[in-house]
């Protein structure tokens, strides 16, 4: 065996090393960050009180408050708009009070579900049932379904990752050793 042959087997072991010690920590690092539960929600979460809610333009409300507020959204508010604007799957219907409800419904999921992330001056309003319709899906932050978490898990696990480094240093140990 020659010394660039220790030398990469020495750099492979000490991955696998490194690998296993990264994964204990932010082990740990969850670990400590596992949320002790409370009796009440925190104050203006509504989504823990009554099942899931989503937040939609206010019907009736000013017109120009609405360009506003969705302008509001979309800009500052930071919404990810690009489903409303046209060829997206929340353009249709071409109105301002669909546009307007898809961007404050995503702001509302995106910052806590709080009463006030579902103001945008008195335009919006809270609601329990899913405005999705068709290709248009409007955000959730409430319960996953079980095939949803499924779907998101990794196929490994920190444990078989570890497992395979430490595999494929051995193999290449036995494989430059019988050379």
């Amino acid at each position: 065996m020659t010394l660039k042959d220790w030398i990469f087997l020495s750099f492979l072991v000490m991955k696998c090393f490194v690998v296993i010690n990264v994964e204990g920590m932010v082990q740990e690092k969850q670990d400590a960050t596992i949320p002790v539960t409370t009796l009440s929600p925190p104050e203006g979460n509504t989504t823990f009180l009554g099942g899931t809610t989503w937040c939609v333009a206010r019907p009736g409300a000013p017109q120009i408050d609405l360009q506003n507020a969705l302008d509001w959204a979309c800009g500052l508010g930071m919404a990810d708009c690009r489903p409303i604007q046209a060829g997206g799957p929340c353009f249709e219907p071409d109105t301002l009070l669909s546009h307007a409800s898809f961007a404050f419904n995503f702001y509302y999921q995106q910052n806590g579900n709080s009463d006030i992330a579902c103001n945008f001056g008195g335009t919006a309003m809270l609601i329990q049932n899913n405005p999705s319709h068709e290709k248009c899906i409007y955000a959730t932050s409430g319960p996953r379904s079980i095939e949803d978490m499924k779907s998101a898990a990794s196929p490994f696990t920190k444990e078989s990752l570890s497992i395979m480094w430490w595999k494929i240093a051995i193999i290449l140990l036995l494989l430059s050793s019988g050379s």
